[in-house]
């Protein structure tokens, strides 16, 4: 009976993809099915990354895919896959390929592409983003306390950066710092393994278990004036990176909702009470409505940015807007679900408390919910309502 029910893609959307983004897709589905989604919970509850996986990850051929020619909607409709099947494999993804190599294609140098982008583009390599501080993340665009100072052919770091992705292993890291005398920022191509570089889990956290993040802290971290990557010059270079990245924030809530959507319709379907499946009550067909049309929506608006981004047009504004709508639908998608499984709900053992618990995660980075709606209404009114 499921097999011909209708999917979470209730309008369409992947539908406009060229044939052999559709064709694709479909093997990343069949990819996930395969060496992901079996295991994506025993992952999560141990709080383990599967490095073994990186390897088959890499031979999809997939990293920075509007590079390769792929469109703007195909790359994230891949995110929105990735996270359908584990959002902590999409969060990796996101965080190498879409920051970490990404900021190789934008801002490195001829030899710097030359010695690491093949290597990073394979996974041979991993790759970092360290810009949230402990004392700054939405205010870091102005108050960074990591500082680096030339001394002849090298730069010495000092500073500390909070809840990077994959920084227990990470065998780079894309560093941001502040030169104290000029005021400027500096982007580095940090190798991980440096004098003065201490990586510390996080631990007990209740989100994204799989990712692996880290505390770093660096006392005198000398980097050679080969890694900096010259590109960057000031804070207004991330917003490059991070345009692209929020609005993959905003797919990643679409794929948390198709993931909901998934879960929460099987179980309606199979799980009967009162001698009929609860899938037959008019209260749970309401919720599971009410999750389609915020799983339709946020499809929309992110199908419409990406349409957007294609035109060159896209801006900060209006990922904000994308990255803060699709999430608050999301927030109110899990909690939908979560409350169709009843008690079961709150078993990573069927999938919802994951999804559930994953999802405040997306909510909160690449801005918080407040902070992006707070950079649309300064759009909107001419006004900040920053202090």
């Amino acid at each position: 009976m499921e097999s011909q029910l209708p999917t979470a893609d209730f309008l369409g959307v992947e539908s406009l993809l060229a044939p052999h983004e559709q064709e694709k897709l479909q093997d990343v589905r069949d990819f996930l099915a395969k060496e992901v989604a079996p295991r994506a919970t025993e992952w999560w509850d141990r709080a383990e990354f599967p490095h073994e996986i990186l390897p088959k990850l890499a031979e999809l051929g997939l990293s920075t895919p509007v590079a390769q020619g792929y469109s703007h909607l195909f790359s994230g409709l891949l995110i929105a896959e990735l996270t359908r099947a584990d959002t902590s494999i999409a969060t990796f993804f996101m965080v190498h390929h879409d920051l970490f190599v990404e900021a190789l294609h934008t801002f490195g140098s001829a030899e710097q592409k030359a010695r690491l982008l093949q290597d990073a583009t394979d996974l041979r390599i991993t790759g970092a983003f360290a810009l949230t501080e402990p004392q700054h993340g939405s205010d870091v665009a102005g108050r960074m306390d990591t500082t680096a100072v030339r001394d002849g052919d090298t730069w010495v770091v000092n500073g500390a950066k909070r809840w990077i992705g994959n920084g227990t292993f990470c065998d780079r890291l894309v560093l941001w710092a502040q030169e104290p005398a000029t005021g400027a920022v500096r982007g580095f191509l940090l190798d991980a393994t440096l004098p003065g570089v201490t990586r510390t889990p996080i631990r007990n956290k209740t989100a994204l278990r799989t990712v692996q993040n880290a505390d770093i802290a660096l006392t005198g971290v000398r980097i050679p004036e080969a890694d900096r990557l010259a590109g960057i010059g000031s804070f207004e270079d991330t917003r490059q990176l991070l345009l692209g990245s929020r609005i993959l924030v905003g797919w990643q809530a679409v794929g948390q909702q198709l993931a909901a959507f998934d879960v929460a319709r099987q179980y309606a379907v199979e799980r009967h009470q009162f001698g009929r499946p609860v899938a037959g009550f008019q209260l749970i067909q309401d919720q599971l409505v009410t999750l389609l049309g915020n799983t339709v929506s946020s499809m929309a608006v992110m199908a419409r940015i990406s349409a957007l981004q294609e035109q060159g047009a896209a801006d900060m504004a209006q990922a904000a807007f994308a990255k803060s709508f699709t999430t608050g639908r999301m927030r109110e998608s899990v909690a939908l679900g979560c409350g169709i499984l009843g008690g079961n709900g709150i078993l990573t053992d069927h999938g919802m408390a994951k999804i559930f618990a994953d999802a405040e995660a997306v909510y909160t980075y690449e801005g918080t919910y407040e902070i992006n709606s707070l950079i649309v209404g300064r759009a909107l009114t001419g006004i900040s309502a920053f202090t």
